[in-house]
């Protein structure tokens, strides 16, 4: 599993703002391209992102849903990426004053993925979910309510 921390100058409800906020995805998660639709009531439990990854002309269609949502404290997701498998990814915002501490723990779930030993699996996580964060910075900290 792949645990990677930072902290965003941001308050925990406009972190929470921007994972609410299933259009903003393909700003921040690293893979993601482009949004195709975003479920009316996410992110409850059960809801879903339907996006795109990979990079023009190699685009496939996939979605993520809402495992658990505590808002504005944790989200939970079951990410989609075939043919790499699936994934299970959590956010946890943890306030630190006026800023937030977002912690990202993510691993394979199922697929391919899963075959490739963990000591090799948690680097490449760390690199995705470290830009993911970096990025996720710039959007909730650019954010104005």
């Amino acid at each position: 599993m792949s645990v990677y921390r930072r902290t965003i100058h941001a308050s925990v409800d406009r972190v929470w703002s921007v994972l609410a906020d299933g259009w903003l995805y393909p700003l921040f998660v690293v893979g993601a391209t482009r949004m195709r639709d975003v479920d009316d009531d996410w992110p409850a439990p059960g809801s879903a992102l339907h996006h795109s990854v990979g990079s023009w002309p190699l685009v496939i269609n996939d979605s993520t849903s809402v495992i658990d949502s505590d808002p504005p404290t944790m989200l939970r997701l079951r990410a989609r990426a075939w043919p790499a498998g699936e994934a299970e990814v959590t956010f946890r915002l943890l306030p630190r004053g006026e800023d937030t501490e977002v912690v990202i723990e993510e691993d394979a779930a199922s697929g391919p993925a899963v075959l490739l030993p963990k000591p090799v699996r948690a680097p490449l996580l760390n690199w995705r979910n470290s830009e993911t964060l970096h990025r996720l910075s710039y959007v909730a900290e650019g954010r104005t309510d």
